[in-house]
């Protein structure tokens, strides 16, 4: 009797996570002639055991369509000891063999609980952050970071048309991996990133001294950064999709504290979800590829509890529950960095 495998996606969604369910699907049916149904709307479908059928026709045309065909939800309240319950009462209707997860660190993190509780569960790591430990890159960075560089590359020339100092928000709560590669890869003259609290008298300095030479200056920020002694700038009062404070506005509070301190006049610009949708990269569509692949290996294996990473040119498996912890951008990535501050 042919393996019956459930495919779900949580957490926010990012270019690649329908790719990641293709090449599930190819690989599963084609090599090991395995059934394949869709977790509708995350881990609240599988509450209701709500699930589609997936075939060859059913994936084709997906590699390069952004989002995920079957939606997703925010994993969070999912951590209850009764909404893991529910959970795994849901698996049991499906009668699935095992359960292949694809998400962030909360959706995971849901995920690894769910194995120890004795359920066959192999996960696939997507985040625009790049922030799970156990794989140097994850779904959907790459073409966040390609966004980014774009946006940066635009404001460029209104900056330097108008002698402004240009503040390009980008997304990085806990840590700051788009904002150091789109900032390389843009040659920004600031970078500031939740992992290095800043000193907005230096911040103010270094633009001072370059606008005796270079009158524009180019600042990329990570949402969740924050001054020395500071705190991250939530929306009072607002909390998104996920359960989490909704952060938003350091880009403004810099503008506000960079023109009173410099006299310069400053613009900012927040990218937002932006950097979420669209058609993934030609990278995130080969690791995605690669990852599903992977996956299917180890359902077919029976290597459950582990999670799929890339670590140099290598798919390899990781326990699933190291996607709990946040993986940090390192010293000596920022330092490069800043070789080209002011």
């Amino acid at each position: 009797m042919a393996q019956k495998i459930g495919i779900l996606t949580g957490g926010g969604d990012c270019p690649g996570l329908n790719a990641a369910i293709r090449a599930i699907v190819r690989k599963g049916i084609k090599d090991y002639r395995m059934k394949f149904f869709g977790i509708e709307e995350g881990w609240a479908g599988l509450l209701h055991a709500k699930a589609i059928p997936l075939d060859r026709d059913g994936v084709s045309g997906l590699l390069m369509r952004g989002g995920t065909i079957l939606g997703s939800t925010p994993s969070q309240i999912f951590h209850e000891d009764v909404q893991l319950e529910k959970l795994m009462k849901g698996y049991k209707r499906l009668q699935l063999d095992s359960l292949i997860v694809i998400g962030g660190d909360s959706t995971l993190g849901v995920a690894s609980r769910m194995f120890a509780a004795g359920l066959n569960i192999v996960g696939v790591p997507k985040t625009i952050d790049n922030d799970i430990m156990g794989t140097e890159r994850t779904i959907g960075f790459s073409t966040a970071v390609q966004v980014a560089v774009e946006a940066i590359d635009r404001v460029h020339t209104t900056a330097e048309s108008h002698h402004r100092v240009m503040i390009v928000e980008v997304m990085g709560r806990h840590a700051g991996w788009i904002a150091v590669m789109s900032g390389l890869a843009a040659g920004a003259d600031l970078v500031l990133i939740p992992e290095k609290p800043f000193d907005m008298d230096e911040v103010c300095e270094i633009i001072k001294k370059r606008h005796k030479f270079r009158n524009f200056t180019i600042v990329v920020v990570a949402e969740g950064a924050h001054p020395q002694g500071g705190k991250t700038i939530k929306l009072k009062g607002q909390k998104d999709a996920f359960g989490y404070d909704t952060l938003g506005g350091i880009s403004y509070w810099l503008k506000v504290e960079i023109e009173k301190r410099t006299g310069f006049d400053a613009r900012a610009s927040v990218l937002g979800h932006i950097q979420r949708g669209g058609t993934p990269s030609h990278e995130d569509r080969i690791l995605a590829t690669r990852f599903g692949v992977k996956a299917v290996e180890l359902v077919k294996n029976k290597e459950f509890g582990y999670m799929v990473g890339l670590q140099g040119d290598e798919i390899v498996k990781v326990p699933l529950n190291m996607a709990i912890k946040d993986r940090k951008v390192p010293d000596y990535w920022y330092d490069i960095a800043k070789t080209f501050f002011g």
